[in-house]
């Protein structure tokens, strides 16, 4: 079994769900948190993909531990969860940032 690709695909899935809902069953700030995370999301679970294919698994997990991160709290606030989950929001994005830095780095070692 390929965890990766297995958990990308539930990250992409779950992002799909948070953007739909935050586009037409939630308003206001849930909406746009849900939109948010769901797109952040969806980005690096295709992203998590690629860089397996091109055999960086170290930068895949950063792809989708950040992923989880960054969009799970923004989708945890917008369904009624404690707004300091917003300040664990950023450590997804620090995993994220972290995650296309050595994917930058892998290619330029070769």
């Amino acid at each position: 079994m390929n965890w990766i690709v297995a958990l990308a695909g539930m990250s992409g899935a779950i992002a799909v769900g948070a953007g739909a809902f935050g586009a037409h069953g939630a308003s206001g700030e849930a909406a746009e948190w849900l939109k948010t995370g769901g797109h952040y999301q969806l980005i690096h679970a295709i992203a998590a993909l690629v860089a397996l294919h091109l055999g960086a698994r170290g930068p895949a997990w950063l792809f989708l531990a950040g992923g989880a991160i960054f969009g799970g709290t923004l989708y945890l606030m917008a369904f009624g969860c404690p707004r300091w989950l917003g300040a664990v929001t950023p450590i997804g994005g620090v995993l994220l940032i972290a995650g296309w830095l050595w994917l930058a780095w892998s290619g330029l070692r070769g």
